[in-house]
Order: C-alpha cells, then sequence, then structure tokens
C-alpha cells in the first residue's frame, strides 16, 4: 500500500511540473498590395532595380555592394550573387507586376514589388521576381520564382 501512496505521489509532483507545449506555426509574410506605392517611388525603386540586374549581369560586386542594403551586406556572399545571377533571366524584359507593403521579421514595413517578365502573358504570371526595398532605394532582399 505504500508503494502504491509513493508511485501515486510521483505521478502527481511531476505532472504538477509539466510543461505546457505550444505549437508554433511561422508564416511567410504577405505582400499588402491595398496600401499602394506612389508611382513616382515605384519608378525610383524601378531604376535602383535595373541598375541591380546590370551590375549582376556584368559581376560586378562593388556595383552591388553599393546597391544593397547595410542590413544585409554582411549576409552576401559570392556564392549567393552567382545563386541569385542564375535566378535572373537577363536575356527577358521586365515589368512591374505589383507593389506594395511587406511587413519584415524586424517588425517594419518595406515597399515591394513584383516584377514579371514581359512575355509572361499568363494569368497570374508564371515566373516572378519580388523585390524588397529600404525608402532610400536601397535593395533588402531579391528573391526570383519560377514555375516548376
Amino acid at each position: 500500500m505504500k508503494k502504491l501512496i509513493v508511485v501515486l505521489c510521483l505521478f502527481s509532483v511531476s505532472s504538477a511540473f509539466a510543461q505546457d507545449v505550444k505549437k508554433v506555426e511561422v508564416q511567410s509574410p504577405s505582400m499588402d498590395i491595398s496600401a499602394s506605392i506612389p508611382k513616382d517611388k515605384i519608378e525610383f525603386y524601378n531604376q535602383s532595380f535595373s541598375k541591380f540586374v546590370s551590375a549582376l549581369k556584368t559581376a560586378d560586386k562593388q556595383a552591388v555592394g553599393s546597391l544593397i542594403s547595410e542590413k544585409v551586406k554582411s549576409l552576401v556572399d559570392e556564392n549567393m550573387i552567382q545563386k541569385l545571377s542564375g535566378g535572373i533571366s537577363f536575356e527577358r524584359k521586365t515589368e512591374v507586376y505589383q507593389s506594395g507593403y511587406q511587413k519584415l521579421l524586424d517588425n517594419q514595413t518595406y515597399p515591394a514589388i513584383q516584377y514579371k517578365y514581359t512575355d509572361d502573358q499568363s494569368n497570374p504570371p508564371k515566373d516572378l521576381i519580388t523585390v524588397i526595398f529600404e525608402n532610400d532605394g536601397k535593395i533588402l532582399g531579391v528573391k526570383p520564382s519560377y514555375s516548376k
């Protein structure tokens, strides 16, 4: 009988100190297209993106470094630049598909523009390039996405 009471006490003490396990789900932030970026800002960001693509095409590391944000410079290396160069088609022309603002992990909202290739007539486009900018035109992130 004493053993049964000791075992029950052990189970009750261990369950009293048990931790609750909660499920955490990480979601990719979506672009808020309801808040539009002014056309003059879109043109400004478009010029910055065009310079960035030209620098990638010529593999000019200094130009790429001058066009990206200080927040991501330490993260960008030669390998990332090569992968990004392989993900963007330099022969195809791009145009703005949609623009809006995107909230990132630092809880700040940044302007984001999605570019599509002009020869892609499907709706929605199969191939998109999403670019996130700082307000001064520096590039925070570039994500090309292609259909399988």
